[in-house]
């Protein structure tokens, strides 16, 4: 999505999560960095988050960073400017409403599609936009071994990155784990 060089190192990983938070699922991935010692990022969506802020604290209180994924999930870069100022703005109360207390001022756009106004807006925010180098493809229903070999092929070939994921995804869920005991995440 944007073109700069990555802040990471050789070998660094962060695993992020977007769409959530959702039962069982969100439980699911939670369990599996508490057994592996991990944390990870999730951009949540508003209207989940405050549909189940109990979950949302959750992520929270175990030191997972939390970003937001607007309110509903909608495309930005389809929308009027004030209509995706809206869904940013409401995505950012509502998670930070559900959480309880501060949230990361970090965002990462549904279907990676930005605009040049909600561009400027974080901008004037201080709100940092995250991408990925790794899209994880896990919308795909796919077996969680299928799911973790694809992961790690890409990773072996880039060396290091940003890797999307969904917290909304049985598979993914059960992926977890087996991706962590890789070892190289």
């Amino acid at each position: 999505q944007f073109s700069r060089s990555s802040f990471l190192n050789d070998g660094e990983v962060i695993l992020t999560f977007d769409d959530g938070p959702l039962q069982p699922y969100t439980q699911l991935v939670l369990a599996a960095f508490v057994d592996h010692c991990s944390k990870a990022t999730f951009f949540m969506v508003g209207r989940r988050a405050m549909a189940d802020p109990a979950l949302a604290q959750e992520v929270a209180r175990q030191g997972h960073t939390v970003g937001t994924h607007t309110w509903s999930h909608k495309d930005i870069g389809k929308l009027p400017a004030d209509q995706g100022k809206d869904e940013i703005e409401r995505g950012i109360s509502g998670v930070r409403r559900a959480v309880g207390g501060p949230i990361a001022p970090f965002f990462r756009y549904p279907y990676l599609r930005d605009s040049p106004e909600s561009l400027k807006h974080f901008a004037s925010r201080n709100i940092a936009i995250f991408s990925t180098d790794l899209d994880s493809f896990d919308f795909k229903v796919q077996t969680p071994e299928h799911l973790v070999k694809s992961i790690m092929g890409k990773l072996d070939k880039k060396g290091k990155g940003i890797i999307l994921m969904h917290d909304i995804q049985p598979h993914t869920a059960k992926a977890i784990p087996l991706l962590l005991a890789d070892g190289r995440v």
